[in-house]
């Protein structure tokens, strides 16, 4: 489509606000200020006929959409008409967990700014990082006139493998609901509609529409949905997005447990829960269930809340009230984002996508690991003479991830290789961004002779690596939303690649741009070791700027890292079995339409670590990983000192951070708490962390205050319970470290769901 015929399907397509004096007083109420938002909500749907109302509860896939009547529509994840008479707009939905996603560019030429991936976010442990990212995200939306955006992905990632880690922000449910609670707090200060998903426990894509996860509720309480629970709390989400999956034998959109009893009952949730595209499996069990709204109805095997939903409210099967509750959920959100009283643009906005570019940029810069220095090879130094860069294409841009938070960059693809076959074929492309680390470098040491590989050939590049002073092997591992990596090794033959390097040139450093953890059989050989995460649009600008120590690493990691798959709690994919089941049939000839399931036959995945997830999980197995959660060098060093504990009814810690070193740099100081869960597993939580810079001998004064959910447990049908008694508690700069180490003595305390 062409640019001019975008903007005229926009102009078509935007909901009008109708004068006073067609209103009538239940429409005046609804456009009261002074009301407040339920109260205004509930006088729109008083003024709402039954069609109205049955309209607003499904909407359209567009790239599939039939609609009986002509509607313009942007291509795009999703819409639903507004209802002019009464002011509600049309909702235009768009992915964007990374930027406004164009997957496959549907919306031929529209760009926008890529972020690194979620978990470079996560890694920053810097929430106004995140707030940033969501802000940003937010005005290139509205400047596009999108105004719900399916953003705030706060899925912990409880297997190193997970193809959609990338999306997430980590294993542990403090940091993941902070930095999603801000990032989707910056989204909705643009006055548009964010969602939190994938609610809940889709922790792999492997069978993702058919599997049953099994879990303990109270374990599930205190590890994923606490996660979500802090990111409602901060971010105040107009709208959840159920899950694909089911949750202790019920679909995760129709879980009356999950969407009626945690979400609305005892969070006392009042937006909307719309279905992920295909996850609608029922009427009357969803809409009794929980589910407020189906998205993407063609994706379903049928349009559930369409002429099936009218007749069992025909039928009495649904109540009318039901009805009015999910209609008043919906306006509730559109209401409370501040979206019905600033309405998007009817037209297109500019973008400055120069200011936006440094928000990426300072995202993976914060965000970038560096894991291994030895010798301090790093930073190098501008008058290095002969560099040579292998691999990754590293020439030409950097790596993304796949799936719907595609983003199409501003400066264009350079790299895009189309999938032949796996569930993701349909709507993802191995895609890499426009931001060359061999030109960043070229820019940053102009004196250096700077030159590439491709490294498709090891002998090739070990031998240019014997020519230069120092090799810098950029290995990658691409994954994607829908299917998740058989194994936890880098593709092709890069590690004998990285091998062959690092034995021809000891000052060999690598920079691993992926979506979460792989095995490195090569380490010991490698002095330097960088995680850069997918980075972004501006990705080769910041590790240019990390190596050569324009900026000095303050990156931790947001998962564990694992030394080899088998010392996660399950090492591969369940599923894959079923999975390469379907394929051999479909290449066999079975042309059956497998849709959303991918021919996988439904199976359980079984989480019998509980609350006990990532760090936790390896501590309680006695298991040292390769580098654990909340590691990450500096190009300086940091000392903790004078701890001071405040007790009783609240936890408080004071402790003294300061800058041992001669470069200013940023710290992550971490607090922990030895505490006991449902399960009875007296572990080591997270209750605390903090992120600033210092100037070399700088000391600053930290206090922390501990939200006692983290160390509570949860007993089903009472809520949060914290034991009176005395806690271990350590400040320390990853998980595991005791740096300053004390005990609180804390009164009892019993807090609601």
């Amino acid at each position: 489509m062409t640019r001019p015929a975008l903007i005229a399907l926009l102009l078509i397509g935007t909901a009008y606000v109708p004068t006073a004096q067609a209103q009538s007083p239940a429409t005046t109420a609804g456009s009261n200020r002074a009301l407040s938002t339920e109260a205004r909500a509930k006088a729109l749907v008083a003024a709402m006929t039954t069609q109205e109302k049955l309209a607003i509860i499904h909407g359209y896939f567009p790239p599939m959409a039939k609609p009986p009547q002509p509607i313009a529509m942007i291509p795009s994840a999703g819409h639903i008409p507004g209802i002019p008479r009464l002011g509600i707009p049309t909702l235009r939905e768009s992915d964007a967990s990374l930027g406004v996603a164009n997957q496959i560019e549907q919306r031929k030429g529209d760009t926008a700014t890529a972020l690194p991936a979620s978990l470079a976010t996560a890694a920053t442990f810097n929430p106004a990082i995140a707030y940033a990212g969501g802000a940003m995200i937010g005005a290139e939306a509205r400047a596009k006139t999108f105004n719900v955006l399916l953003a705030g992905g706060v899925n912990l990632t409880r297997d190193p493998w997970n193809g959609r880690n990338f999306e997430y922000l980590g294993e542990d449910p403090l940091l993941a609901g902070v930095m999603a609670g801000e990032h989707i707090r910056g989204v909705q200060s643009n006055h548009i509609v964010s969602t939190i998903k994938h609610f809940a426990l889709n922790s792999q894509e492997t069978g993702r529409t058919v599997l049953n996860a099994r879990i303990d509720k109270a374990a599930l309480r205190e590890s994923d949905l606490l996660a979500f629970q802090i990111a409602t709390e901060i971010g105040a989400p107009a709208s959840v997005m159920c899950a694909y999956n089911k949750v202790n034998g019920d679909y995760a959109c129709e879980n009356d447990w999950l969407l009626n009893t945690v979400l609305k009952k005892d969070w006392g949730y009042k937006g909307w829960v719309m279905s992920d595209w295909g996850a609608v499996h029922s009427t009357e069990k969803a809409a009794l269930g929980g589910l407020d709204q189906e998205s993407g109805q063609e994706l379903d095997d049928a349009i559930h809340f369409g002429k099936p939903f009218e007749d069992a409210i025909k039928a009495g099967l649904i109540p009318m009230a039901r009805l009015d509750d999910m209609v008043t959920r919906i306006l509730h959100g559109v209401i409370a984002s501040g979206l019905m009283d600033d309405p998007v643009p009817d037209s297109p906005r500019q973008i400055d996508y120069a200011a936006h570019a440094d928000v990426a940029q300072r995202t993976a810069e914060e965000g970038i690991v560096l894991l291994k220095n030895e010798g301090n090879l790093l930073p190098l130094a501008k008058s290095a003479r002969r560099i040579v860069l292998i691999g990754g294409h590293a020439d030409v841009g950097v790596l993304s991830g796949g799936g719907s938070s595609q983003v199409r960059s501003v400066g264009g693809a350079p790299v895009e290789i189309p999938l032949t076959k796996g569930a993701a074929a349909s709507f993802a492309r191995m895609t890499w961004h426009a931001s060359s680390p061999l030109k960043a470098i070229q820019a940053i040491a102009p004196q250096a002779d700077v030159t590439y590989v491709d490294g498709s050939d090891p002998k090739a590049a070990a031998d240019a690596a014997r020519q230069a002073d120092l090799a810098i092997v950029f290995g990658w591992q691409w994954q994607t939303e829908a299917q998740d990596p058989e194994h936890m090794r880098l593709p092709g033959n890069q590690d004998a690649l990285i091998d062959a390097v690092a034995s021809a040139n000891r000052k060999t450093i690598v920079m691993l741009e992926t979506g979460g953890p792989v095995e490195m059989p090569w380490i010991a050989k490698v002095p330097a070791l960088v995680q850069a995460w997918y980075p972004g649009q501006r990705g080769g600008e910041a590790m240019a700027n990390i190596l050569f120590g324009d900026v000095t690493p303050s990156g931790r990691l947001p998962i564990t890292f694992p030394v080899r798959a088998d010392q996660a709690p399950r090492p591969e994919p369940l599923g894959l079995a079923e999975l390469h089941a379907a394929d051999a049939r479909r290449e066999a000839g079975d042309t059956a339409n497998y849709g959303m399931t991918g021919g996988v036959a439904p199976f359980a995945v079984d989480y019998p670590e509980g609350a006990e997830v990532g760090y936790r999980w390896y501590a309680m197995k006695g298991a040292k990983p390769l580098f654990p959660f909340g590691y990450g060098l500096s190009y300086t060093r940091f000392t903790y000192a004078n701890l001071t504990v405040q007790d009783g009814a609240a936890l408080t810690v004071s402790f003294d951070v300061t800058n041992a070193g001669n470069r200013s740099g940023a710290d992550v100081p971490q607090l922990y708490v030895q505490a006991k869960g449902s399960a009875g597993v007296n572990g080591w939580r997270l209750a605390g962390f903090d992120k600033f810079s210092l100037s070399p001998g700088e000391t600053r004064r930290i206090t922390m205050t501990v939200d006692p959910r983290l160390i509570a447990r949860f007993e089903e049908g009472t809520g949060w319970r914290l034991d009176g008694g005395n806690y271990a508690l350590a400040v320390g700069h990853h998980a595991g470290d005791l740096a300053l180490k004390g005990v609180a003595r804390l009164d009892p305390v019993n807090l609601k769901p």
